[in-house]
């Protein structure tokens, strides 16, 4: 090994300093090969330790996916991951608890009640989930994309399965629940709009619903599939 091969492999990771006395490793200039990475993280641990350092977050993207299970012999676990990367944290103090927030804990999903101005609602069927082939006519719903307003995504997901442009005049219901996809909990949020302008005819997506359409109200409110919710009861209040 070269004097500069040696150098670089005893020198500690780059990173910078979080608002929480913790560390964040820069991912771009990690070490390809596994055991330089293993040799500078150990070194690294040791020092951050030493000077007080809590927390360390570590970004792993695709192709550094050989660096996981390196990581993990040195105490990292998973915290979250996204399509192109996943991110692990260690705690340092081995005389305090870890104190490093949680993976997110909701999604949240809106549903949009769209009413016209002859008081019909826009209803439609779904292609799949839950209700498929259930003969039940519901409102456009779908989840909040990450950087989203709510409100924005009730427009969004209204557009992209029916055709339909309206917009939000109010918050009708907000419900919470838990143990949802992959145990996550569901924030969801109805909210009030109509149509602009007046007149659009429902063009169902294909791809996710079978039939999109307007009618009255009375079609919605006596389906028993929604009786007895007390999302529904409290929205239909309003």
């Amino acid at each position: 090994m070269s004097e500069d091969d040696a150098a670089a492999s005893s020198a500690l990771l780059e990173a910078s300093d979080d608002n929480y006395d913790g560390k964040i490793v820069s991912s771009a200039s990690l070490p390809a090969d596994p055991a330089s990475f293993a040799a500078r993280l150990r070194r690294s641990l040791a020092a951050w330790g030493d000077a007080g350092a809590r927390g360390v977050w570590l970004k792993l993207g695709l192709a550094q996916s050989g660096l996981i299970p390196v990581a993990a012999e040195q105490g990292f676990e998973f915290h979250h991951a996204e399509r192109d990367y996943v991110m692990m944290t260690r705690w340092l103090p081995t005389s305090s608890p870890c104190t490093l927030p949680a993976n997110a804990s909701h999604q949240v999903g809106v549903g949009a009640f769209v009413v016209n101005a002859a008081g019909q609602v826009l209803l439609v069927q779904e292609r799949s989930g839950v209700l498929r082939g259930r003969g039940v006519w519901k409102m456009p719903t779908g989840l909040v994309a990450a950087g989203e307003d709510f409100t924005q995504a009730a427009e969004r997901e209204l557009l992209e399965e029916t055709g339909v442009t309206a917009r939000v005049e109010c918050v009708l219901a907000i419900r919470q629940a838990h143990g949802f996809a992959f145990g996550k909990s569901d924030l969801f949020i109805v909210v009030g709009m109509r149509p602009e302008p007046e007149g659009q005819e429902p063009v169902p997506q294909e791809a996710e619903l079978v039939a999109a359409r307007w009618a009255p109200l009375s079609e919605y409110t006596d389906q028993e599939f929604f009786r007895g919710m007390p999302l529904y009861e409290k929205m239909l209040d309003r």
